[in-house]
């Protein structure tokens, strides 16, 4: 698919097209090409009350999945065929779930239910069952918080499953890397990324010199502590000597001795929390939740 298929003269006559034919005010217009790589569909929607959505012929399935994210309410403007030409059309996904696009074309995407800030912690239901059991969201918000999650930066998430999906429907500029062990498990990430229409990331089965070529370098990684976790630290911070960490464990030892391990990579400031939840339960108790330790540290400081 050529990154060219919609040119600034393309953006722009689909622009007037659409400011002749409705009362949407364009100044507040947010401009997506999905025909381009990395770009996600169903976040910037999510995020956005007007989205011109540039895409190319034969996604059969595009409205069924915003449908099924809880974007039914959202209105699409449209036209039939490739050109910015003709009558326009103004339908509910709820109502376009049958169909696919069959020209490559541009289309308005009214949410009018957008939030306009960022927002950590997607309820765990929302995402794909599986062979993964998903870190609890209140925990999922203060990692993304504590990896600084921005549209432009690029992430490598190692046995982090839901974090790799919310992330990568954060940073809509940059990428996630994806690393999942078991086949079970990336099996089950395969189907989030299809799930949430995601083209920003990118899964491999470890880390290492052959699994991330031609990848784009991380500029912060999260990883879960395990056997090989040193393994993972050293080739990172080569691959990026100011490689930000963030680091999950749910064994103390393991959290004591993280000062230790990471100055060994030159990394002296370092920053250990722990998080406890609780949650009320339906007898009116509360039941206290896994309480992880999160180490956070910067490589060359």
């Amino acid at each position: 698919m050529s990154k060219q298929l919609f040119s600034n003269d393309h953006i722009i006559s689909w622009l007037q097209y659409f400011s002749a034919n409705t009362d949407i005010d364009l100044e507040h217009v947010k401009i997506l090409d999905i025909t381009r790589k990395n770009k996600n569909l169903i976040p910037t929607v999510e995020a956005h009350r007007c989205t011109l959505v540039f895409t190319e012929a034969g996604d059969q399935d595009i409205f069924y999945r915003m449908w099924s994210v809880g974007l039914g309410e959202c209105e699409v403007i449209y036209n039939e065929g490739s050109e910015p030409v003709g009558e326009i059309k103004r339908k509910l996904v709820a109502d376009m779930i049958d169909r696919g696009i069959n020209a490559s074309a541009g289309m308005i995407v009214l949410n009018p239910n957008a939030r306009s800030v960022i927002k950590f912690g997607m309820d765990n239901k929302n995402f794909a069952t599986g062979s993964v059991k998903y870190v609890g969201s209140e925990i999922r918000s203060v990692i993304l918080s504590k990896m600084q999650v921005a549209e432009n930066k690029n992430y490598c998430v190692i046995s982090g499953e839901s974090i790799a999906v919310e992330t990568a429907m954060l940073c809509g500029e940059g990428s996630v890397i994806a690393v999942e062990y078991k086949e079970s498990d990336r099996e089950t990430l395969e189907e989030n990324v299809g799930k949430f229409g995601l083209k920003n990331i990118s899964i491999v089965d470890h880390v290492d010199a052959k699994t991330m070529k031609d990848l784009p370098v991380p500029d912060c990684t999260m990883l879960v502590a395990s056997a090989s976790m040193e393994q993972e630290i050293s080739y990172l911070t080569q691959l990026n000597p100011n490689m930000e960490f963030v680091i999950y464990t749910l064994d103390f030892r393991v959290a004591a001795s993280m000062r230790d391990i990471l100055s060994r990579f030159g990394m002296n400031e370092v920053n250990i929390i722990q998080i406890s939840v609780s949650k009320l339960n339906s007898k009116n108790l509360f039941e206290s939740q896994p309480a992880p330790w999160i180490i956070s540290a910067k490589a060359g400081e």
